[in-house]
């Protein structure tokens, strides 16, 4: 995979300020209680015609309800980022969105290095 330019970084970072805000809006209007969504990533495609969206949801239990309902609003999304955005992007990319589980890689990791049956730290040997 070849690495981003300069203008899909440039792109990809003004994505993901204006999806969270727009997501943590509808989280506020629409008043669930208990629900952190936030935009850990968006990587542009060369074309610029599709972005990825990566989202962390807390907590994981809700994730896949989540994430499925932003999947089958994505084109209201995408209606309200043109809106937002008209002045400063021409055509906004199609949106994909997926769950990152990066945090909960490094929490199962955490448990695994400080669980007693750790097969990384050696056992004092018994008399």
């Amino acid at each position: 995979m070849q690495e981003e330019s300069p203008r899909q970084k440039k792109i990809g970072t003004l994505l993901q300020q204006e999806v969270a805000q727009l997501l943590q809006a509808a989280v506020r209007q629409q008043g669930v209680a208990n629900l952190i969504v936030s935009v850990t990533k968006v990587s542009v495609t060369v074309d610029l015609s599709l972005a990825k969206v990566y989202l962390s949801i807390f907590p994981s239990n809700k994730a896949e309800y989540s994430l499925n309902a932003l999947k089958e609003n994505r084109y209201q999304l995408k209606h309200d980022l043109s809106q937002r955005l008209k002045n400063q992007l021409r055509r906004i990319p199609d949106l994909s969105f997926y769950l990152d589980d990066s945090l909960d890689y490094i929490e199962a990791i955490e448990k695994d290095l400080t669980h007693p049956d750790n097969p990384i730290i050696p056992k004092p040997p018994t008399k």
